[in-house]
């Protein structure tokens, strides 16, 4: 295994991670229904998990035909756009 690339997606994963919708969507379900704490957790794990599969997948896919320094400049569009969007919408200018 190479631990550099490990503890560079497992940083970055979990730093994007916190704080967003899925965390807050499960913070809800959990006070909503305290009693099935474990249940919740594992609805969450397995999603995250797949997700992430997913996402590996389809990277691997798209590696074979698009050059992967080409998606990371795609993707820091995506997240630039993003971006910018989020801040225009909180201006209060966005309908």
């Amino acid at each position: 295994m190479d631990w550099k690339t490990f503890a560079t997606v497992f940083g970055t994963v979990f730093l994007a991670e916190l704080g967003d919708k899925t965390q807050l969507a499960t913070l809800l379900f959990a006070s909503k229904s305290p009693s099935a704490l474990w249940t919740i957790f594992v609805g969450a794990a397995l999603a995250l998990v797949l997700t992430s599969a997913i996402g590996v997948a389809a990277g691997a896919v798209l590696s074979e035909y698009v050059n992967p320094k080409h998606l990371s400049y795609v993707a820091g569009i995506g997240f630039i756009a993003i971006g910018v969007w989020t801040l225009y919408a909180a201006s209060g200018t966005a309908a």
